[in-house]
């Protein structure tokens, strides 16, 4: 991919973050924990830079067994990888990034018991707001459960409640179809691959409508491979993006009983529905309500569980006001990319008193932040719930 990239050949800081972290974790092995011993005390660009070096004695014991093949596998790989032309490319397939501790990371996320060390995007990150409902179940569903998921996803969209699901088929599929047919709150994928490639591709209509109409997300960077550890590790984040989450329809095992243990270790609630007691479907579901979960038999009984009821229409675009002029422009230009003033300068086509006054508009109104000499845009806040009045009223 053309000459190795390090921070210490960058002084004029042409790179973001984003694409340092990008390249980070795009490394061999590289999963969120690893990430995190890499980037613990140091910025992304240092640990690059670390990992050029081929790391150190003191992160071995972290990183685990192996750790010395590992490091000499990723000092490799480093010698070879432009971290430029990947991060451009990533940038022109529309696929952006944020990381823990930045200004755009997602707020449900930031306090985490395991939180994402970088989180990618496509589409519109800022619907990460208002209630989120997690609807979860088996890839093999019955037409009941998929009807059921579908339904649930489509009217709790249309109460304006983001819909959260993996993209998956079965239920996954049913209750993103539901909420984008709803035309209601925006819907938000979590996937176990890359944002360049779709998994699985008997989903691609509908990843483009999510994308089109939300966000997905991933933990992996363009050309990530859907490994079979990855899928656990995008129902925690699933999980941690739901105010409750739904289980439709589960075997007695499968990814559903985890994103049910991960919600439970965050003290998401999880609701389940009702099904035969001799359908394979249903074992799980049904297990849950014997052991105690709240049943799901109508959107109401959701609404119930998040403090709304059908009357309450919630959404967060009332939070900060909306820019004017020309800081509605400038942040129209930025999109979701972090950019330079130079760069800004160019795309708008205005003066540098001009352009400063814009973007001195949008950091004190919360819409962007500054990080040295980049500007990135900021999340819509989240929510903690209803208003305590609207609250109080309905439960």
């Amino acid at each position: 991919m053309g000459e190795a990239l390090f921070p210490d050949e960058d002084p004029n800081n042409r790179l973001p973050t984003a694409a340092w972290l990008s390249a980070l974790a795009a490394l061999p092995g590289a999963g969120p924990r690893r990430l995190r011993v890499l980037l613990d005390g140091r910025s992304p660009q240092s640990a690059w830079a670390l990992v050029g070096r081929g790391g150190s004695r003191a992160h071995a014991h972290e990183i685990g067994r192996g750790a010395a093949d590992l490091f000499a596998q990723w000092a490799e790989v480093a010698r070879s990888f432009d971290v430029e032309a990947f991060w451009n490319e990533s940038v022109d397939r529309g696929i952006g990034a944020f990381w823990f501790g930045s200004p755009a990371f997602p707020e449900s996320l930031t306090g985490d018991p395991e939180p994402p060390a970088v989180l990618f995007h496509r589409g519109n990150p800022d619907v990460i707001a208002g209630p989120r409902v997690a609807i979860v179940g088996t890839r093999k569903c019955t037409r009941y459960g998929h009807d059921i998921a579908r339904s649930f996803a489509r009217d709790l969209s249309q109460a304006g409640v983001g819909i959260v699901s993996g993209l998956a088929l079965g239920i996954d599929a049913a209750a993103h179809h539901g909420a984008v047919a709803a035309d209601g709150a925006p819907p938000i994928g979590v996937v176990a691959n890359g944002l360049d490639t779709v998994y699985p591709r008997a989903n691609r209509a509908l990843w483009e409508e999510v994308v089109d109409r939300g966000v997905v997300l991933s933990e992996g960077p363009m050309g990530t491979e859907p490994e079979r550890w990855r899928f656990p590790a995008r129902n925690r984040i699933v999980a941690a993006l739901a105010d409750v989450v739904i289980v439709v329809e589960s075997h007695a095992r499968g990814g559903s009983m985890h994103t049910v243990a991960e919600a439970a270790r965050r003290g998401v609630p999880v609701m389940a529905v009702p099904g035969p007691i001799h359908s394979p479907a249903t074992e799980g579901t049904n297990a849950l309500l014997r052991d105690g979960c709240a049943p799901v038999c109508s959107v109401d009984d959701v609404l119930l569980q998040l403090g709304m009821s059908a009357a309450v229409r919630r959404t967060s675009n009332e939070l900060r006001l909306e820019p004017g002029g020309l800081a509605g422009t400038v942040l129209d230009a930025l999109g979701w990319q972090p950019a330079t003033a130079q760069t800004l300068q160019e795309e708008v086509r205005c003066s540098v008193a001009e352009l400063a006054g814009a973007l001195g508009t949008l950091c004190h109104d919360g819409w962007v932040a500054e990080t040295e000499g980049w500007f990135e845009r900021l999340l819509r806040p989240e929510s903690g719930g209803p208003p305590q009045e609207e609250a109080s009223a309905n439960g």
